[in-house]
């Protein structure tokens, strides 16, 4: 190594004898892979444990720390009851993360439940899928949810009440002041260092923060600078989230987006839009093809109204910034697609890369549209564990939860593949991410789709050059190569020695950035 970078790579005697230095033997006992490439996550993935958890499956926080999932409604109750007894300010809301409602059978959890833990301080509990969020009566009064309320994405019980659940992000800024905190607070100094401390964790030298961020405004984009770019474990991938524009024109965000592009440096990267059409699956507000939701629900909410779409990606497509849209249902995924064909058809543009985020159903069909295109797929692997017996049994049913999150297909048709986590939806971990487009086994044992499966090789292509080249970075991180940034996912085995159903099981040292170590947290305690 030399200035960060890979000077070469080879026999170490011949290395030394070559170029000089001397030979360091600190990780002579590890294995070495390319440092993971996390193409789509969330800054929330730190900023989150500022806040309660209270998500069904276990968790460890940044600093090592494991949190016992909450498997039933009053499990949910009690662990709110007691962050609430910790709250010393009455006005203080209290606010929390990973709810599922799927996971369990009869009513979802609402505003009666939490009236439970406390009638009089407003509480805020977004769910696992950061789409959806359920709130108290006490916080209903607060910002005026009545039965006068007339909004997509508030549900109403017989009498006319809302129940307390707030779908999407425009039901949940109806939620006021505690909406705007729990988003708000997440943009601390200490939110993004947590950011940092969970990638180091789990291997992951290149973050991205897909749209999380609204990087129109200068103090934001200033204070990522301000620390990504002096010492920071990992690098990182900024999007601006284009639902953050405000009253700010696609035209005159994407004229801002260019000129923030300059900005970046070989920590910090600018310059990237995100855009979102649909919800969320498990959810219920993704957009699905016929025959829709298996259990009978509406088909989701629309996001970006369908016919409005391609004239909200043309402003960023003529200007050269790649977009990468959330598009989960195979509805949003058609709309998707004939945008980019008419933006393209009008303004082509060699290379763009443009990438369909999610995309849960996509079906060989459109998966050759997305190669003819010259697009990308980030596939949600995780699903396949994380809800899989849910979405064979209430979501979608058995047929279509086999084609969930098709990487097989992907790249059996050429398609240029990465999978990843939504993290904090699903924990930031890319060996994780791995085991699951492998195995793709559900709690219950189930392999969902065993034809979907994908090698180990294919698995840690995807978390690495595959996601590099989704960012336009594979000059530089995703492999061991000369020149590239000296970035190391630093192991305790080796996965290609393994049984499969154990990547997810190594243990992870830490990681190498740019040359510098990174120890995770608790190694050498």
């Amino acid at each position: 190594m030399r200035d960060g970078r890979f000077l070469a790579v080879g026999d170490p005697d011949d290395l030394v004898a070559t170029y000089g230095g001397t030979l360091d033997r600190t990780l002579a006992d590890k294995v070495l892979l390319p440092g993971f490439v996390e193409a789509h996550c969330h800054k929330d993935t730190g900023g989150l444990w500022q806040y309660t958890y209270v998500g069904y499956e276990a968790r460890t926080d940044p600093d090592g720390r494991s949190w016992p999932g909450c498997t039933t409604f009053d499990a949910v109750v009690e662990r709110l009851r007691e962050a609430d007894r910790l709250l010393a300010d009455p006005n203080e809301p209290l606010l929390a993360w990973g709810l599922d409602p799927i996971f369990w059978s009869g009513d979802r959890l609402d505003r009666r439940q939490l009236d439970a833990v406390s009638t009089t301080r407003r509480i805020f509990v977004a769910h696992s899928n950061m789409h959806l969020a359920t709130v108290n009566s006490a916080l209903m009064e607060a910002e005026g949810i009545t039965p006068d309320t007339v909004a997509e994405g508030v549900p109403k019980d017989v009498s006319g009440w809302p129940l307390g659940e707030l779908q999407e992000f425009p039901a949940m800024a109806l939620a006021g002041a505690a909406f705007r905190s729990f988003f708000g607070r997440q943009r601390s100094d200490e939110a993004i260092h947590l950011f940092g401390k969970s990638a180091r964790n789990v291997g992951v030298t290149t973050l991205t923060d897909l749209g999380t961020s609204n990087l129109l405004e200068e103090a934001i984009v200033s204070q990522w600078a301000g620390i990504v770019n002096h010492g920071f474990p990992t690098r990182v991938v900024m999007f601006h989230g284009a639902m953050q524009n405000g009253t700010v024109s696609d035209e005159t965000c994407a004229a801002a987006l260019v000129e923030l592009r300059k900005q970046s440096t070989d920590h910090l990267r600018l310059g990237y839009l995100k855009l979102l059409l649909d919800g969320s699956i498990q959810g219920g507000t993704a957009r699905l093809r016929w025959p829709g939701f298996h259990h009978g629900g509406p088909n989701g909410i629309w996001l970006i109204p369908p016919d409005q779409f391609a004239d909200r990606l043309a402003p960023y497509h003529r200007a050269g910034l790649q977009v990468h849209t959330h598009a989960n249902g195979d509805e949003a995924v058609d709309v998707l697609l004939d945008a980019v064909a008419e933006v393209q058809a009008a303004h082509p543009m060699p290379d763009h890369r443009h990438t369909v985020q999610h995309c849960q159903l996509t079906t060989p069909g459109q998966y050759r549209r997305i190669r003819a295109l010259g697009m990308c797929a980030n596939i949600f692997s995780n699903h396949a564990w994380f809800w899989g017996d849910q979405h064979i049994s209430i979501t979608v049913g058995p047929d279509r939860a086999a084609r969930m999150n098709a990487a097989r297909t992907a790249l059996d048709l050429g398609v240029p593949l990465s999978i990843h986590s939504d993290s904090p939806v699903t924990p930031l971990d890319s060996l994780h991410v791995a085991w699951a487009a492998v195995n793709r086994l559900t709690p219950s044992g189930v392999v969902v789709g065993p034809d979907e499966r994908i090698t180990v090789a294919e698995a840690l292509h995807a978390v690495t050059m595959g996601a590099a080249w989704q960012l336009r970075m594979e000059d530089e991180v995703g492999s061991i190569s000369p020149r590239k940034f000296a970035d190391l996912a630093i192991l305790e085995a080796d996965p290609f020695e393994l049984d499969p159903v154990e990547l997810r099981d190594i243990p992870v040292w830490g990681t190498m950035c740019g040359g510098v170590l990174h120890p995770a947290a608790g190694v050498g305690d």
